[in-house]
């Protein structure tokens, strides 16, 4: 089988790889927020709030309508334009602001109440300890971080689907010994693997677990 790796039209670079992904169609996301998101934040008061990796805005687009002033990261062009489209269609145009960035190349400046990376997760070149661990000197003094991973395959993928070079499932403990935060300035508020239903593009239908990091700067 031929991966999209190894397939000679499909590029390596990382901006060129996420352009054509978002480019072959009209929407690649549902633009519903991510469940796991809308979960954890539901108990925090609304402030500033960084979307890394936010793709076509769902989850930027839904903080803004919980009071939250977002900006919104993706490498991809196209997307921030499609997310820009959603806060206008949603009315909240005034409470998001979009930047395109190759992180671990270049990161947002400034710091937040929230930081936010849902599964950031690349089949191409990405530095994901370290874009998470700015992600972390990103999150203002009492502010959250949340990260969100797929933790592995879904159980209906056959064998070969799993052979994906770049592919990483990082688990619960491998994060936190990457991010290696000072223990007196950060309390664990969720460390959870999530299991949820899964459906393959055929209608095959199966679990996935997905893993929650929420972690709370000390004011």
């Amino acid at each position: 089988m031929t991966t999209h790796a190894d397939h000679p039209t499909t590029p390596t670079d990382p901006t060129e790889f996420w352009e054509q992904r978002y480019g072959g169609s009209d929407r690649v996301w549902s633009g519903k927020p991510n469940p796991l998101l809308v979960r954890e934040v539901a108990d925090l008061t609304p402030g500033t709030a960084l979307d890394l990796g936010c793709g076509e805005g769902a989850d930027a687009v839904w903080l803004a309508t919980q009071g939250w002033t977002v900006t919104g990261v993706d490498i991809s062009r196209t997307a921030l334009d499609r997310a820009a489209a959603h806060a206008a269609d949603a009315g909240v145009t005034d409470r998001t602001s979009w930047e395109q960035h190759e992180l671990g190349t270049t990161f947002p400046a400034g710091s937040y109440d929230l930081v936010s990376a849902q599964f950031l997760q690349s089949p191409v070149a990405l530095d994901q300890d370290g874009v998470l661990r700015s992600a972390a000197e990103a999150v203002a003094p009492g502010g959250t971080l949340l990260v969100v991973m797929h933790g592995g395959w879904p159980s209906w993928a056959e064998p070969h689907e799993h052979s994906v070079p770049g592919a990483v499932f990082p688990t619960l403990d491998e994060v936190m010994t990457a991010l290696d935060l000072p223990e007196d300035e950060w309390k664990v508020v969720t460390l959870d693997g999530v299991a949820s239903t899964s459906t393959a593009p055929d209608g095959r239908t199966g679990t996935r677990v997905d893993n929650v990091w929420r972690l709370q700067r000390a004011a």
